[in-house]
């Protein structure tokens, strides 16, 4: 993965990171989230997959059912935010929508992918401290704006 920073102002950062063939894209995005001290960002993306990890939230069971998808894809949308979680640590929230070559599509809670060929995403950051925090109640992590 290489990254250059694009803008830095009044505390704002926007960063841009290509990722490389083999990659696996969300411990790469969050690797440079830990090392950058990100706390607070909006990420989007664009590139394609070889292989990737998706979930949907079902509410009923407060689990995520994972779907795995094994072949090439594009990405036609990956966005979502970084928070820190409760232990401090990068929290990345995002979502995916990929397509196939009878352009039909899938998306989801994105969990992983291997890229192939690239991926770009952009970082955009902004000068806060956003809290994800565990609700027990739903199962999941939230922003907690309070």
């Amino acid at each position: 993965m290489k990254q250059k920073l694009l803008a830095s102002d009044a505390g704002e950062r926007t960063f841009i990171l290509v990722l490389d063939e083999g990659d696996e894209a969300f411990r790469c995005i969050t690797d440079f989230a830990e090392r950058e001290d990100v706390t607070a960002a909006s990420i989007t993306a664009i590139g394609a997959f070889r292989s990737a990890m998706i979930a949907f939230f079902e509410f009923e069971t407060r689990h995520y059912r994972k779907i795995q998808v094994d072949v090439q894809s594009e990405v036609l949308s990956l966005l979502g935010d970084v928070a820190v979680d409760d232990e401090g640590k990068a929290s990345l929230h995002l979502h995916v929508v990929l397509g196939f070559s009878d352009g039909s599509t899938k998306g989801g809670h994105f969990l992983e992918g291997h890229v192939r060929p690239t991926l770009e995403v952009v970082v955009g950051e902004t000068p806060a401290d956003l809290r994800r925090r565990h609700r027990p109640d739903l199962g999941i992590a939230l922003i907690d704006v309070g």
